[in-house]
């Protein structure tokens, strides 16, 4: 038996055929992929906030309560690009901070996990965010120099295509293949003047494959606070889920924060 401690982070990948998932501690990490078909073990200790690192009940995105209202990367521009105010030199908690992370090239783009939605990610992060969302097929659309531009585009484009990832259908592969390029091609009349010049008109789509042995029927997410021990055979990662034999699924990113000793038989 193996043992793991640390506290959850979003896992990390690299992409390939099939992509790697890595869960990364402080002292150590795991290559997921090699438990598929072993029992994992998970068992939950303590809250440890991303940012204070103190034992406090996390709110939001790995936050305890209080530093998520008042960090500068839990703004409300993280969420809703369209509030960034960075190019106008103007300050939400922190501008360096806000300056170095909006004023940088971002991606809109398309990505069908369960349908069809629009998005948006900084362009050092593709292809990780499609991966994050359990993608098997996206396309990137229009490549603006900051969030603010990416921000109302996404806006604009959400009128017409969807923005949510129905994660059910995700995890259980209900998903059809569509022709993103003839999506991107629908969809361009509809970007906002100041963002047409970045659309991207020659490019296709990129293809992910993710390491399932085997998708279930239906899906029952687990929760931690509500079931701190947990042990089942690991049949498949997806987005950033874990899904196992007994149709339990595990968000990881959703539990960003929670501080957990892992087991592998």
């Amino acid at each position: 038996m193996k043992q793991y401690e640390g506290v959850l982070q979003k896992m990390q990948t690299e992409n390939g055929n099939p992509i790697q998932y890595y869960l990364v501690f402080e002292n150590d990490f795991l290559n997921l992929n090699q438990v598929l078909d072993k029992t994992l073990g998970i068992n939950f200790i303590k809250y440890q906030c991303l940012n204070c690192g103190l034992d406090r009940p996390i709110f939001r995105q790995g936050f305890c309560k209080t530093c998520f209202f008042e960090i500068p990367s839990a703004g409300d521009w993280i969420m809703r690009p369209e509030l960034s105010t960075a190019h106008l030199g103007k300050e939400d908690r922190d501008l360096d901070y806000e300056k170095k992370v909006q004023l940088q090239p971002h991606i809109v783009y398309l990505a069908n996990s369960s349908n069809i939605k629009v998005g948006v990610t900084r362009k050092s992060q593709i292809p990780t965010r499609w991966i994050d969302q359990g993608a098997h097929e996206a396309i990137a659309i229009v490549e603006t120099p900051n969030r603010y531009l990416a921000g109302i585009t996404e806006v604009a484009l959400k009128e017409h295509v969807g923005d949510k990832t129905n994660w059910r259908k995700m995890l259980t592969n209900q998903v059809v293949d569509e022709d993103l390029v003839a999506w991107r091609n629908r969809l361009k009349q509809y970007i906002p003047k100041e963002a047409i010049d970045y659309f991207i008109a020659e490019n296709g789509e990129t293809h992910l494959e993710f390491p399932v042995l085997h998708y279930p029927e239906k899906v029952t997410s687990l929760n931690l606070d509500k079931n701190p021990k947990y042990s089942g055979i690991l049949k498949g990662i997806k987005g950033q889920y874990l899904i196992f034999g007994d149709t339990t699924v595990f968000n990881v990113r959703g539990s960003e924060g929670y501080y957990v000793s892992l087991t592998i038989n």
